[in-house]
């Protein structure tokens, strides 16, 4: 049932060796695949977005077990992601279009109440980390606004964004940035939201996060400039069968403010009010 956003593929593998030329070779991958798929390509009706909208908040965040997850800067040093994205020990690093050999980090700060353990159960758990960079963002990549903490009601829009795949068990779309429009079901919570594709609504497969989206953002629609109101954790197919295109589960971050506004000023970050 749930989708731990880490890909597996056989160009990733190369991160397993632990020296330079193996984090540039790669890079050089990731991006002649991203460079070489259709501007046009969609994710089940997903808008791709290219240094626009939601995507000029997002990174990819690449680690030495062969793993992909997507990031939010919050900050020109600053990336908010998923716990689990993070957790397990590997060597990660961030990277964007421009930048072929990655951003080194300097820190990776987990939110002390993640649990693998009840991840992995299924069970709700603080899945929120933060990633501090050695050097600075370029400046096509421009941070988020964080949310404040809101109610959330069953119908309520919400926009998320990743560089995850195009379908279960697949490598296709991998690096391309993506987002989807989606709308809160069931009884959304300060632990839990689970969003669905507003046509399909869980009942066939939509639109959704995949592997490779986790830690991605969650911006709620409503009047005034975007927020980050959550990040991406886990999905599933159509009437919670495995796969995507069914629900999207979402970490939100009413409960986790206080934790990242204090731990980004620790890492010496300022980030966007």
């Amino acid at each position: 049932m749930l989708q731990c956003g880490m890909v597996q593929i056989e160009s990733l593998r190369l991160a397993r060796r632990s020296s330079c030329r193996a984090w540039l070779s790669l890079a050089v991958v990731i991006l002649s695949i991203w460079h070489s798929l259709s501007a046009a390509a969609l994710v089940g009706g997903a808008a791709t977005v290219r240094d626009s909208g939601v995507g000029r908040h997002i990174v990819m965040i690449v680690g030495t077990r062969g793993n992909l997850c997507t990031g939010t800067a919050l900050a020109r040093d600053l990336v908010l992601t998923a716990a689990h994205c993070v957790a397990p020990a590997a060597t990660y690093r961030v990277i964007t279009p421009d930048v072929p050999s990655g951003f080194a980090i300097r820190q990776i700060a987990v939110h002390p109440r993640y649990s693998r353990q009840h991840y992995v159960s299924g069970t709700v758990t603080a899945d929120v980390a933060l990633i501090k960079l050695a050097t600075p963002l370029p400046g096509n990549v421009i941070p988020a606004t964080l949310g404040t903490a809101g109610n959330v009601a069953a119908g309520d829009r919400f926009v998320i964004a990743g560089f995850g795949t195009t379908a279960h068990r697949s490598d296709d779309g991998v690096g391309t940035p993506r987002a989807a429009s989606l709308i809160a079901t069931g009884k959304p919570g300060t632990l839990q939201i689970r969003l669905a594709d507003p046509e399909a609504r869980n009942a066939r497969a939509g639109l959704g996060a995949c592997t490779g989206d986790s830690g991605g953002p969650v911006f709620q629609e409503a009047a005034g400039p975007l927020a980050v109101i959550g990040v991406v954790s886990w999905s599933t197919g159509p009437v919670s069968s495995d796969g995507c295109g069914g629900l999207t589960g979402v970490t939100p971050l009413a409960l986790y403010r206080g934790w990242i506004v204090e731990t980004a000023g620790k890492m010496g970050s300022a980030i966007w009010p």
